[in-house]
């Protein structure tokens, strides 16, 4: 029993031996391991400040600048985690933590791979600056103003006070009309007047009407007035102009002011809107006429666009 206690306490006796010289003998690569680490940690708080600052001159986007400089620091940890490992000649170690990063990183990023495709959209659209907080835009079938561009999505306010939100990777793949941008906005509106009336009077009276009328036109921009069809009961035109103002409610405005100086306009120069005209025929072979049977009550066109009444009927 005796001697059994003393084999034991041997064995025990050189394996920390053992253990000892091993220790002793990798002190220094300890050493400057710890050095290393210690250096790297310092190094990574000045690293993130600098990144911080730097992004600053590119984006006012703080929680972008955050993330990109949390993510900075991060992969610099990371390689000096790897240079520690070498110097501890523990490159076995090395190649097993890369190996379980690949397959970590890989089932990370398949379960992940909208979040991080919404992530990398909304630094992007803050790093590229195309559109901003308060921005009139149309993307994805909706128009509204930009409230806020998160690391995720964008929230829009629309025109009737709902807010949309719409994640960022189909901002970014998706057009986007940015009304503000330009700080310009055409207004296309179309109308059409009688057969009976002089077109060069009437887009003569149409250009007066919007110079004249309280719109902020652009100055460098002209007033156009061009006739496009020949309708069912007008000769049908398009008025464009532009205005300085970007904003929706603007738009609704200048717009309302051009309608009601075009109808005052058209009204002091005996210029006519037609209504649509509509005629019915009520005629059936071997039928006698309306007009015939009724003299009095027949109703004829008198070129307003009321209903012109001309048929057959049976008594």
């Amino acid at each position: 029993m005796l001697n059994q206690i003393q084999v034991s306490l041997e064995k025990l006796y050189s394996k920390l031996s053992g253990w000892v010289s091993e220790f002793i003998l990798a002190l220094p690569n300890i050493i400057i391991a710890l050095l290393v680490l210690g250096i790297s940690y310092f190094v990574a708080k000045y690293l993130k400040k600098g990144v911080h600052k730097t992004m600053l001159r590119v984006t006012n986007n703080r929680t972008v600048t955050s993330v990109i400089a949390s993510v900075a620091v991060a992969l610099f940890m990371i390689v000096a985690l790897f240079v520690v490992l070498n110097i501890l000649n523990l490159s076995e170690a090395v190649t097993a933590l890369l190996g379980t990063a690949g397959v970590i990183g890989l089932a990370v990023g398949l379960a992940l791979q909208d979040p991080l495709i919404n992530l990398f959209s909304g630094v992007l659209m803050s790093v590229k600056e195309k559109y901003n907080i308060g921005d009139l835009v149309e993307t994805n079938g909706y128009l509204g103003t930009i409230q806020r561009i998160t690391l995720r999505s964008t929230i829009l306010r629309t025109p009737t006070g709902q807010e949309v939100v719409i994640p960022n990777k189909d901002v970014i793949q998706n057009p986007l009309v940015n009304y503000t941008r330009s700080n310009e906005r055409r207004v296309d509106l179309e109308c059409g007047v009688s057969y009976g009336d002089d077109l060069e009077k009437v887009k003569r009276v149409t250009y007066e009407a919007i110079k004249n009328a309280d719109i902020t036109l652009k100055e460098d921009k002209p007033i156009e007035v061009f006739f496009k069809e020949f309708g069912g009961s007008s000769i049908n035109f398009v008025l464009r102009f532009w205005y300085e103002s970007t904003r929706q409610r603007d738009y609704f405005e200048a717009r309302d002011l051009a309608i009601i100086a075009i109808k005052k306009a058209f009204d002091n120069n005996e210029i006519t809107i037609p209504f649509p005209i509509t005629t019915l025929d009520f005629g059936i072979e071997g039928g006698v006429r309306l007009d015939e049977l009724y003299p009095l009550k027949s109703i004829n066109s008198n070129g307003n666009g009321q209903q012109n009444l001309h048929g057959k009927c049976l008594l």
